[in-house]
């Protein structure tokens, strides 16, 4: 009976964990940051996530000023998600151009379930004029 259970118990956590990679989700493209994935970023803003904290929590970014978000997971799985800016990476889609358009705080969390602390993994995004 032991055995038995440790078996589903173990079953169940590899469904677990192989959900949490999850498939790619498009973002809503009405937003108040553009994708330029044609045009040369001027700035760069790498974000780090580890377990349930981003490594800041805040971002300034510049009204009208292209910038290559890139992500870097450290610890865990985790993503970003900014629906405000039409943001969303991971770790299959790390970085994005985008020239926010719209002067405003964003907020950020995790897109990716990653356990007890996620839905205190949370960050913003400040644009400035």
């Amino acid at each position: 009976m032991k055995k038995t259970m440790a078996w589903l118990t173990a079953c169940m956590l590899i469904l677990v964990l192989a959900a949490c990679g999850g498939g790619k989700q498009s973002a809503d493209s009405g937003s108040s940051g553009e994708s330029d994935a044609d045009v040369t970023a001027s700035e760069e803003l790498v974000i780090k996530a580890s377990n349930y904290e981003f490594d800041q929590p805040e971002y300034h970014l510049k009204k009208g000023v292209p910038v290559n978000i890139v992500y870097e997971n450290v610890n865990g799985n985790h993503g970003i998600l900014v629906p405000e800016l039409n943001l969303q990476l991971d770790t299959r889609n790390n970085s994005k151009v985008i020239t926010p358009d719209k002067v405003g705080e964003f907020e950020m969390s995790c897109s990716v379930f990653c356990g007890s602390g996620h839905s205190s993994m949370i960050s913003k995004i400040i644009v400035e004029e």
